[in-house]
């Protein structure tokens, strides 16, 4: 359209997305490039491997240099708006305020479009999860535990439990003196972490696939076991005892492994203040904490990831790599 050249195949696709509307972009230039797009000079129309346009943004509105959405061509373009017909022809465009069914049937755009025969196949199907009802993601402090629980969860619609401890008074307190403040925070992470697991567990959600947290409950006896005294982990360990009785089981505990440089990076890049103290000596110990109640279980279902040479937040096929270690 608008020069001479092969046909096009041309679709249209719904995407979810964390990152900003500005990253997306990056995202789709660099996939360009990798493909071989060379953009040529602007308003300049030839052949090319493969255009990624994005049409629209939810309700957003933005006009710029780099980004302009909705697309300012769509509503012109037969083979653009077709297809998102098919995908959601109820859709209204924010500008316009008309539905795309309606910008369909009133374009003077005369194009005549052949349907073809090819589909388009979601991912996820090659990483069915489905026979998991609970899933667990573990790991030492700085993992990206919670990272990988909201991707995963976002990709496959599930139930998302995060582990509060943004909201511990103690947690600040326990990196400054961990002698002084250990037993409140291991007492205040316990009741928390057992009134969290079973009232989201419990409470069924029809409109989710699955429940994925990124923590399990024995995450408290693991930490309470390098911080506590003797004699307060005696104690602890009765307490905990009594109460994991009524926690539902994970159908797959996923412990992701990190060597010890690695984690002081990613606290250090996170920036959390009263995490920077947090030394290598203390992490060896939850390490090898968590190895050892793995060791101990001889449990089918629990899984370990070696992610110290992955980066499955920027890396796709780290990602999808993991993906495949957890359902295989």
């Amino acid at each position: 359209m608008g020069f001479e050249g092969d046909d096009f195949l041309n679709c249209a696709i719904h995407v979810q997305s964390l990152l900003s509307p500005a990253k997306v972009l990056e995202a789709i230039l660099s996939i360009e490039l990798k493909m071989g797009r060379e953009r040529k000079i602007v308003g300049e129309y030839t052949s090319r491997p493969i255009d990624i346009d994005i049409l629209l943004i939810d309700d957003f509105v933005k006009e710029s240099g780099k980004l302009t959405v909705p697309h300012p061509e769509m509503h012109n373009r037969k083979f653009v708006l077709q297809p998102l017909a098919d995908i959601d022809a109820q859709k209204e465009h924010p500008i316009f305020q008309k539905k795309i069914i309606k910008l369909l049937a009133e374009t003077t755009d005369t194009s005549q479009l052949e349907k073809q025969s090819k589909w388009l196949v979601n991912p996820k199907s090659d990483y069915d999860i489905s026979t998991f009802n609970y899933i667990a993601i573990e790991g030492n402090i700085g993992a990206g535990k919670t990272s990988l629980a909201t991707q995963m969860a976002t990709d496959f619609n599930a139930k998302l439990i995060l582990e509060r401890f943004k909201d511990n008074p103690f947690l600040p307190k326990f990196y400054k003196d961990q002698q002084r403040y250990a037993f409140p925070l291991e007492m205040s992470f316990l009741a928390d972490r057992y009134q969290q697991l079973l009232e989201d567990i419990k409470q069924f959600d029809l409109f989710k696939e699955c429940v994925i947290a990124d923590y399990d409950a024995y995450k408290s006896l693991i930490f309470a076991k390098v911080t506590l005294a003797e004699e307060e982990y005696a104690l602890y360990k009765k307490l905990f005892h009594l109460m994991h009785k009524e926690l539902p089981k994970p159908d797959v505990y996923i412990y992701l492994y990190q060597n010890t440089e690695r984690l002081l990076e990613n606290i250090k890049k996170r920036g959390r203040k009263y995490e920077q103290s947090i030394e290598a000596d203390y992490l060896k110990k939850i390490n090898d904490g968590y190895l050892e109640f793995i060791k101990n279980q001889h449990d089918e279902s629990i899984k370990i990831i070696d992610i110290s040479e992955l980066d499955f937040v920027k890396n796709r096929k780290d990602y999808l790599a993991i993906l495949k270690q957890i359902v295989g």
